[in-house]
């Protein structure tokens, strides 16, 4: 994809430079055991994993996002096992997905970074993004709105 740039006005009057990015994002997906009391025990935290990575890939395949468009979804990597931070806990397993996508901006891809899975993203094309004053003041009052529509705001400053 060559990145092509559109210079539009915004309602300040100045420069809006809207630049379509192409990146690759990794999500975790934590496999929660479900115990099972009787003679089975409780099944293995990959078993769990995949489940939860199988019924993720299948929303995002299937939920349109807004300025985004999903290119590749890479879920066959292995799954991977860590000790858990809670005592008395067994092994947690994670099973990643990589989604390469493309966004309208910088803005739109912002939304998939919001999630708890979220691990970390490369951004493929383009080398370089100019943002201006107003670009970053909209992207911070973006993000602040999904964070207040997630319920992810403390009431107070600590």
């Amino acid at each position: 994809m060559k990145s092509k740039r559109v210079i539009a006005k915004n309602p300040r009057g100045e420069l809006d430079l809207k630049t379509p990015v192409r990146a690759r994002l990794r999500f975790d997906y934590r496999g929660e055991p479900k115990n099972r009391r009787f003679i089975f025990g409780s099944e293995d935290p990959a078993q769990a994993a995949e489940r939860v990575r199988e019924r993720q890939v299948e929303i995002l395949r299937n939920m349109p996002f807004q300025g985004l468009e999903l290119e590749n979804i890479e879920d066959g990597n292995e799954i991977y096992r860590l000790a858990s931070d809670v005592p008395n806990e067994g092994p947690v397993a994670y099973a990643p997905v990589e989604l390469t996508v493309i966004a309208d901006s910088i803005e739109d891809l912002a939304q998939l970074t919001m999630k708890k899975e979220f691990r970390c993203i490369k951004i493929i094309e383009p080398e370089q993004i100019e943002l201006t004053q107003y670009d970053v003041e909209r992207m911070l009052y973006r993000l602040s709105e999904q964070n207040r529509q997630a319920g992810l705001y403390n009431q107070d400053f600590q």
